[in-house]
């Protein structure tokens, strides 16, 4: 574990403990890596798009800073947790976006590592959510998976360390789950 791995968790478990000294040292430490994960969701979006990359970090902060009863185990778990609120939040976005618009429709995407969010994938997002929710049903290490790696940017090793499985089986699972929502999203 890396020192700055280690400094995150212990930080983590002094917030975990009450000592909210700990926070003003946590930030610094962990922004860059937020702003990074924010500017993966978010690095095809229009100039003007209401949502940059550091609205979505500060955003994401403060629903991170409302979960209290958080037992952090890890700067991996948290990274983690922030990438579900991340996608929450462009999710909600995306939601309001298409109520405003009263947009209807559904296209056929392709689940690719390099899928981003833009204005002309709404319908797009809302659809992988919808089938996301569903896997998770069926599958909730499959669903994991594809949240930390597909919306967290997370490598088959860091995921792997997220959830306490082998990088092997997240690559088998991140392909299973791949082809299951192609189908869903695409009958």
């Amino acid at each position: 574990m890396s020192s700055e791995q280690g400094e995150v968790t212990r930080l983590l478990n002094d917030l975990r403990s009450g000592k909210r000294e700990a926070e003003a040292t946590l930030i610094p430490i962990v922004y860059k890596e937020l702003r990074r994960l924010a500017a993966h969701y978010l690095r095809a979006e229009r100039p003007d798009h209401t949502l940059q990359p550091t609205a979505l970090v500060h955003e994401a902060y403060l629903r991170l800073t409302k979960i209290r009863e958080v037992d952090w185990q890890s700067r991996s778990h948290f990274f983690a947790t922030a990438a579900c609120v991340m996608r929450r939040i462009l999710v909600d976005h995306a939601r309001r976006r298409r109520a405003n618009k009263r947009e209807g429709f559904r296209d056929a995407i392709g689940l690719e590592e390099d899928f981003v969010v833009s204005p002309s994938r709404t319908s797009e997002l809302l659809a992988l959510d919808d089938a996301l929710d569903k896997l998770a049903k069926l599958n909730v290490r499959q669903s994991k998976i594809v949240e930390l790696r597909f919306f967290g940017g997370m490598s088959e090793a860091e995921t792997g360390s997220v959830l306490g499985i082998s990088a092997r089986t997240v690559k088998r699972d991140w392909r299973m789950a791949r082809a299951w929502l192609h189908n869903e999203m695409n009958c």
